[in-house]
């Protein structure tokens, strides 16, 4: 449509403008979720020495070759080796040492037959001292059941690279190597804005005329899923005075990117846009979307700022596409939107922009299918509590049949 910016264009403006975020040193047990700001190289090996893989003995393999049930290998047991305890001789050959899992090897021993390939009954109750003998029911390969040291990771070996997302197995391993403190990208801070008359906090009463303010918890819970820090503030009333003290708060907070929502469309009675004409330097757009065409985006004193629609569903559209790419970038984080291909249910129309109506998502046949949620108004926020994702209708496409093949960006795991 003439006049309208593309979604592309937008997004391409947005993230030329933000920057990734400095890194913050934090402990390991509050790293979960985080981004991890440069790469992690290990100093030590994993395992640090050979250990056992079994509960058994450790022996040489050579010396059961041919052992079975009817014929087994007898060996001398010459030492006991619990889990944290270090062997100080090494294994003779035509001995056996009882070993834990996770306990060295001795030296010279190059395999482990497990307790239940024994006459040792050490398996079927509570271990006993060490028998002065041990019969071996069965022969072994070199190296079996036993775990090699460096065979996880070898000192030196890059175990994690900048950008990864810190989840438990990470954690795990970052334990593992000894890294106690890990240097992370800091976490943005979004401050949230809110104004307007008609609305009122989520435990205020409703008077004839208000609604409660249901953008700013929901960016809130948004910003929170994206790697951020929410921060909500009051809501302003419409006069210039309050809605310049609200913008002026947020500026002091200091935050690393501001959100707002309503009074950026146009003819609207805004008092929003002389304050951030005041306060900053702001590109009113119209984009090429539905739902979700108003948007502002800029700075204010030099900090990132998006100016959403005020409809509820238009609010969270554009954060989709638009917000969560900035916000990865400002995070440190991977920038992608998670997209599937489905197959439409029933025909679905659009107004020629490129839309972005909610649908759910089944499984038949071994394909996806798409059903639309029902009323596709950016005020019905209902539509996005059933939605599984928003099914993409290109620019200049005004229905696509049933049968037609969309992408569809995910809002949730679906499986």
């Amino acid at each position: 449509m003439s006049g309208l910016l593309s979604v592309d264009a937008a997004l391409k403006n947005i993230l030329a403008t933000v920057r990734p975020l400095p890194a913050e040193t934090i402990s390991l047990a509050e790293a979960y979720n985080r981004v991890i700001a440069e790469d992690i190289i290990s100093p030590i090996s994993l395992p640090p020495f050979d250990n056992s893989a079994m509960d058994g003995y450790a022996l040489y393999f050579e010396d059961c070759a041919s052992a079975d049930q009817q014929n087994p290998a007898t060996l001398p047991v010459a030492m006991d080796i619990p889990a944290g305890a270090a062997p100080i001789e090494p294994l003779q050959r035509g001995g056996a040492a009882r070993i834990m899992t996770g306990a060295p090897i001795p030296a010279g021993a190059n395999a482990v037959v497990p307790v239940e390939d024994t006459d040792d009954d050490w398996g079927k109750g509570e271990r006993s001292p060490a028998p002065a003998n041990v019969q071996v029911y069965r022969s072994l390969r070199c190296g079996e059941n036993i775990r090699r040291a460096g065979e996880n990771i070898a000192a030196g070996d890059c175990v994690m690279r900048a950008g990864t997302v810190i989840g438990p197995a990470e954690i795990g391993m970052l334990a593992g190597i000894g890294c106690a403190k890990v240097a992370v990208i800091r976490q943005p801070k979004v401050v949230i804005l809110s104004s307007g008359d008609e609305l009122v906090d989520v435990h205020a009463a409703l008077e004839p005329g208000q609604i409660r303010d249901t953008n700013s918890y929901t960016l809130a819970g948004l910003v929170r899923g994206a790697g951020g820090i929410p921060i909500r503030l009051p809501i302003a009333r419409d006069s210039l005075p309050a809605i310049r003290a609200l913008y002026r708060r947020a500026l002091e907070i200091n935050p690393d990117l501001i959100i707002s929502t309503a009074g950026v469309s146009v003819g609207a009675a805004d008092l929003v846009k002389v304050v951030m004409d005041e306060l900053g330097d702001i590109d009113f757009w119209r984009i090429n979307m539905r739902p979700g065409k108003p948007l502002a985006f800029g700075s204010l004193q030099g900090l990132p700022f998006f100016g959403l629609p005020g409809n509820p569903v238009s609010t969270m559209v554009t954060f989709e596409v638009l917000v969560r790419p900035a916000l990865a970038k400002i995070a440190g984080r991977e920038i992608k939107q998670r997209v599937v291909k489905a197959t439409l249910a029933a025909d679905m129309r659009s107004d020629g922009r490129r839309s972005y109506n909610r649908i759910t998502l089944e499984r038949a046949d071994g394909q996806l299918v798409a059903r639309s949620t029902g009323i596709q108004s950016s005020g019905a926020l209902m539509s996005m509590v059933l939605a599984d994702g928003l099914a993409v209708i290109p620019e200049g496409v005004t229905m696509l049949p049933a049968g037609a093949i969309v992408d569809v960006h995910l809002l949730r795991d679906f499986e």
